[in-house]
């Protein structure tokens, strides 16, 4: 799970409600979902994630309802993953259920510019700014949240293992 692209930096306290707003609640389409993220914050949003793709944000990103919603429309705008100073408990989970790579890293957060290129290598923990040359390192996640995130998700995951007979 390596990722390469260029930074997209919002702050702190970006909460469920600014993600997807809650008038768009009433569908789970994540192309539909995708077509309204971030609006309320960044009207530009849409226009700028087709260059910019990892989201570099601030403490207690994805605050708020616990509402799946938000880190699929994230995921299907283009996103490819997430990297924050903190996260709240429950958009944390639901990104990895969806299969919405994520990290905290707080230093490398401090330290990215919008428009950075930056890879993100979630096997070894190692995030890299190749803009500045600064390398980063964290805790790889551990292989069953890697398999869960390469499936696409849990129930993608889920569905494979029942397959297979394995649960």
């Amino acid at each position: 799970m390596i990722y390469q692209g260029k930074a997209l930096c919002y702050g702190d306290n970006i909460d469920t409600d600014v993600i997807i707003p809650a008038r768009y609640l009433n569908t789970t389409d994540p192309y539909e979902l995708s077509l309204h993220c971030m609006e309320d914050l960044d009207p530009s949003f849409k226009e700028k994630v087709k260059e910019k793709n990892i989201l570099v944000v601030g403490e207690n990103f994805g605050c708020g309802s616990s509402r799946e919603h938000a880190p699929l429309a994230i995921k299907a705008s283009g996103v490819q993953c997430i990297i924050a100073k903190s996260f709240a408990r429950i958009f944390y989970r639901n990104a990895i259920n969806i299969g919405l790579p994520i990290l905290e890293l707080p230093s490398a957060v401090e330290k990215i510019k919008e428009g950075d290129l930056i890879k993100v290598d979630f096997i070894n923990g190692i995030v890299e700014n190749l803009s500045t040359g600064e390398k980063f390192e964290t805790k790889p996640f551990p292989q069953l949240i890697q398999e869960i995130i390469n499936k696409g998700g849990l129930i993608n995951f889920a569905k494979e293992r029942i397959k297979g007979g394995e649960l």
